[in-house]
């Protein structure tokens, strides 16, 4: 099934709404599902570098002041036709779940 674990397509989601260090990809895409999903560091940062790698995802190291720099993450423009790709693909996915999960009844015979 294509969607059993697709990280790439929250991450990819989730920068939509603008650049973001890791821990706070992680924190969103927890909150955003209410708990239900969550992205740990030992998953997360490998998706990262392989988004940044095929050119979905561009990094800068951000510097913070009395603090290490941050390495902040951002959605190029290939990333925001990917996740319009993706979202296409969930939904018929979904919609084929849906379908399974919820068959239509049985008219009752009438004899």
């Amino acid at each position: 099934m294509a969607f059993r674990e697709d990280l790439d397509t929250l991450v990819l989601a989730v920068l939509q709404s603008g650049p973001m260090h890791g821990y706070e990809i992680s924190r969103r895409i927890r909150e955003l599902s209410e708990k239900v999903l969550s992205a740990g560091e030992g998953k997360l940062y490998p998706c990262l570098h392989k988004l940044e790698q095929d050119g979905y995802v561009q990094a800068e190291w951000i510097p913070q002041e009395n603090r290490p720099a941050r390495k902040v993450y951002s959605l190029t423009d290939k990333g925001s036709g990917a996740i319009v790709e993706k979202r296409k693909a969930w939904e018929a996915f979904a919609t084929g779940v849906t379908a399974i999960l919820n068959p239509p009844k049985p008219e009752a015979s009438h004899g």
